[in-house]
């Protein structure tokens, strides 16, 4: 009974601190300005349109389509975070395109990311490799770049994680890898920068695949011909076809999952961005994943891999 104490515990306090600590959001958006990363599809690019409309300036990284806008305060900015170049032309465009260099960036939304899937002994080191180096190593890379620009502003950093930063699954152990870094990126780089009077927050979005239409059943289809066509002999022969098919066949059930609008993210960010008093995570996923991440994470594991394994 004890570990269903600590549980009850750990979300009561949780709730106190959602109530209490909690501020107004804060004025004048108008004169701040926000770099927005990933801002081609999904949550990046209604971001930015979000916070445009809010009356922030916004710096799109890498969105064409968004110059169809023709805003002043919307300036779209080629970013790929995988490359030290661009970060470095990017942060020289941001530092020469604010209005008032003197106050800093308010805000960098780290929210570009790839996501894939398969078996761990049906994932290349390459496709490991590739995913970390956009939602990790990419996360890091912009943060370090933007940094003093953020830490004049005493602003703010905003990552955007997972659910699946929190907990593990089947299938996901590239994503996964990704994500929990990110995790624990951010809250070392809380206690740093706490100091500066800088917040950083963790977002953590569940499922909204058919929002953003990140999974699709052609990305399946693609995804599993290249799993299985790479993978060693042994593993194949192992394994065998059908079993490979009943975990594809799974995947392409999640399709039209999830939740259909963004808006729980968007508020999430702006939240983040705007109060006083930022929460260190926000949580915008349907109430099930919710319970099942506090299961996981508080409860022993071998009630949780019951449970859900």
């Amino acid at each position: 009974m004890q570990f269903l104490c600590n549980f009850c515990f750990c979300i009561i306090v949780k709730m106190l601190y959602l109530f209490y600590c909690h501020t107004e959001v804060m004025s004048e958006k108008c004169r701040k300005a926000v770099l927005i990363t990933g801002c081609d599809t999904g949550f990046g690019l209604a971001l930015a349109k979000h916070f445009h409309k809010l009356g922030f300036t916004v710096f799109a990284g890498c969105a064409k389509e968004l110059e169809s806008l023709h805003s002043e305060k919307l300036k779209v900015v080629e970013l790929d975070v995988c490359s030290e170049e661009q970060v470095s032309q990017a942060l020289r465009f941001v530092t020469a395109n604010l209005d008032e260099l003197e106050k800093g960036l308010w805000a960098v939304v780290n929210n570009a990311g790839i996501s894939t899937f398969g078996e761990v002994e049906f994932t290349t080191m390459d496709t490991y490799k590739q995913v970390s180096e956009v939602n990790l190593w990419g996360t890091i890379r912009v943060t370090k770049a933007f940094l003093p620009l953020i830490r004049r502003a005493k602003g703010r950093v905003v990552n955007i994680a997972s659910m699946y930063g929190r907990m593990g699954n089947a299938l996901r152990s590239p994503y996964c890898v990704s994500k929990y870094g990110v995790e624990a990126f951010s809250d070392c780089l809380r206690y740093e920068m706490k100091v500066w009077g800088v917040k950083v927050s963790v977002v953590e979005p569940g499922n909204f695949i058919v929002a953003t239409g990140i999974l699709t059943r052609d990305i399946v289809t693609t995804t599993a011909e290249k799993l299985w066509k790479e993978a060693p002999p042994g593993v194949q022969e192992d394994y065998g076809k059908a079993h490979f098919e009943q975990y594809m066949a799974l995947m392409r059930s999640y399709c039209n999952s999830g939740q259909r609008e963004i808006e729980p993210v968007l508020d999430d960010i702006t939240d983040a961005i705007t109060s006083e008093r930022p929460y260190t995570r926000y949580n915008p996923m349907e109430p099930h994943w919710w319970i099942r991440m506090q299961i996981m994470t508080h409860l022993p594991a071998a009630i949780s891999d019951r449970l859900y394994f």
